[in-house]
C-alpha cells in the first residue's frame, strides 16, 4: 500500500501540521506501507492559468512544466491520499489550494449530477481512497466548518481535525504526557488505516481534549 501525504503548512517539516502526519505515518509504515511525506512549500508549483488547456488542447497535460507533473504521478499511484494542513481564517493554506487547482488535469469537461450536486467528470476512475489532517491553533471544532465542505466531494474515509493545535509541540512536562497519549492514538490510526477499517474507539481517541479551553486560552496568552 503507498501512503501520500501533501501538507500545504508554510512550516514544512517543523509544523505542528507534521507533528500529526509523522505519528500517522509512523504506524502506517509499521504496517509495511510504503508512505511519501510531501512537504508542497518546497515544491515548485505554478498557480493554475485557468486556460483549460488540459481539457481541450493537451487533455490531461497542463502547460505548467514543474514540479506539478511529478506530484500527479504519486497523486494518481497512491492507495490513499492524504491532504494535511493547519487551519488559517477558518480554511486550509495557500499551499494546498495551489496544489488542488492544479488537480483540473485529472478533470473532464463534462458535467456529472448527482442527487442535484453538479460536478465535473473524471478523467479516469478513482482508485484512491482520501483523507484529511488537519489542525488548528484555536480552540473549539468550529474553525473546521469549511475545510469538512471543502473536502466533502472527495468523501474521505478518514478525517483528523485537531483544536487546540499549538500544544503539539509544547516542551512543558505537565502537557507532555496528554500530548504522547493523543499521538499514539494517531499511530494507532495509521495502523488501522493499512490493516483495515479504524475502529469506532480509534476514532473517538482523536477527538480528546488536550486541556480546557480556559486553560488553553491562557496557554498562548489571548486570554
Amino acid at each position: 500500500m503507498k501512503i501520500s501525504v501533501f501538507n500545504g503548512s508554510p512550516s514544512g517539516k517543523n509544523s505542528a501540521t507534521n507533528v500529526i502526519v509523522s505519528s500517522f505515518l509512523k504506524g502506517a509504515q509499521s504496517e509495511g506501507a510504503d508512505v511519501n511525506n510531501i512537504f508542497l512549500c518546497e515544491k515548485h508549483i505554478e498557480h493554475c492559468k485557468g486556460c483549460f488547456a488540459c481539457w481541450f488542447r493537451t487533455p490531461g497535460n497542463c502547460v505548467c512544466q514543474d514540479d506539478m507533473t511529478e506530484l500527479l504521478h504519486l497523486y494518481n499511484t497512491s492507495d490513499i491520499v492524504c491532504f494535511a494542513t493547519p487551519v488559517f481564517t477558518r480554511n486550509y493554506m495557500a499551499y494546498l489550494k495551489n496544489f488542488v487547482d492544479r488537480l483540473a488535469p485529472l478533470k473532464s469537461p463534462l458535467i456529472t449530477e448527482q442527487s442535484g450536486n453538479y460536478d465535473l467528470a473524471d478523467t479516469k476512475p478513482r482508485t484512491q481512497r482520501f483523507m484529511v489532517i488537519a489542525n488548528c491553533g484555536f480552540p473549539g471544532e468550529n474553525n473546521f466548518e469549511v475545510m469538512k465542505a471543502s473536502f466533502a466531494c472527495c468523501e474521505p474515509f478518514l478525517e483528523i481535525y485537531r483544536n487546540c493545535g499549538k500544544l503539539l509541540k509544547a516542551t512543558r512536562e505537565d502537557i507532555k504526557p496528554v500530548i504522547d497519549k493523543y499521538l499514539s492514538a494517531v499511530e494507532q490510526t495509521g495502523r488501522e488505516a493499512v490493516t483495515g477499517d479504524v475502529s469506532k474507539e480509534t476514532r473517538a481517541k482523536l477527538d480528546m481534549p488536550l486541556m480546557s479551553v480556559m486553560d488553553y486560552v491562557k496557554y498562548i496568552g489571548m486570554g
